[in-house]
């Protein structure tokens, strides 16, 4: 493979970090024929049985990922100066989850390919989430990634770097508030009439363009945290990263034919004004 899945039409500076997100939805058809087996249900009515069920034992109707469908991808380029080169929302604008799951495994073969340990990776608890949806949804389609999904048991020990790990000291400290106290706490947008809980529902009315401006949004947002991160750990110098951030404030404003939601996200920015 020659051409880069993620930018192939893009001549771009050396890259340093890949920063992505997505976005799932229950598979209500897998959850009845592993759940309800002997019930005919609609995918609707199992995802809303199952949903009720994990909400009586656990107070939360979030379903365990193995029953997640990933049906939004963004991704980020990220140069070694830590400045933001490229955006990516995978298969746009069909975001056909077969697609974007082979787009997204294609892709990290061939940063892990040309690029090594020069990439990394860099998620908010893509250890504990997105790296399993992800690599359940190869297991679903029959990819292979052997640069990366091999038998070793920390696959991506070295090549990746999760945010929320990073910040919980491993899980030390439960991070309430998560992405979006860390987001706030910057100044940037985070959530705001969009939230994780709406996605399945949006999914359903068809809304999977605003789906990926979602995951668009969360993305970027947890480019800034990692920013942050970098100044705690003395990678980067606060002038620094201040500098970059009213770069790339410039450079969204620049992008937003190609995503017009940065428009509306650069709106929400504030000022970096911590207290008290």
């Amino acid at each position: 493979m020659s051409h880069d899945p993620f930018f192939p039409d893009q001549e771009l500076p050396p890259p340093g970090w890949l920063v992505f997100d997505c976005e799932s939805i229950p598979d209500g058809k897998l959850l009845n024929i592993v759940k309800y087996p002997t019930e005919k249900l609609t995918p609707e009515e199992s995802v809303a049985r199952a949903q009720a069920e994990a909400n009586a034992n656990s107070g939360s109707d979030f379903l365990p990922v193995t029953f997640h469908l990933p049906i939004a991808i963004t991704v980020l380029r990220v140069g070694v100066d830590f400045s933001l080169q490229a955006i990516a929302c995978l298969d746009a604008p069909q975001y056909r989850p077969r697609n974007l799951i082979e787009q997204f495994w294609a892709g990290l073969v061939y940063y892990h390919h040309h690029f090594d340990a020069q990439v990394k990776m860099v998620t908010f608890n893509g250890r504990g989430f997105d790296l399993p949806l992800l690599e359940m949804a190869a297991f679903r389609y029959g990819l292979s990634a052997p640069q990366l999904l091999s038998a070793e048991q920390k696959r991506y020990a070295d090549w990746h770097l999760d945010l929320m790990d990073w910040l919980t000291n491993y899980g030390a400290i439960r991070l309430s508030g998560g992405l979006n106290l860390l987001s706030k706490l910057l100044g940037k947008p985070g959530k705001t009439e969009v939230t994780g809980k709406k996605v399945y529902p949006m999914w359903r009315d068809a809304k999977i363009a605003e789906i990926n401006d979602y995951c668009l949004c969360d993305t970027l947002d947890t480019y800034f945290v990692f920013l942050r991160t970098r100044v705690m750990s003395g990678a980067l110098a606060l002038d620094q990263e201040q500098l970059l951030i009213r770069r790339t404030k410039d450079w969204l404003r620049s992008q937003t034919a190609a995503f017009p939601v940065l428009a509306e996200y650069v709106t929400l920015w504030e000022e970096w004004r911590p207290w008290p």
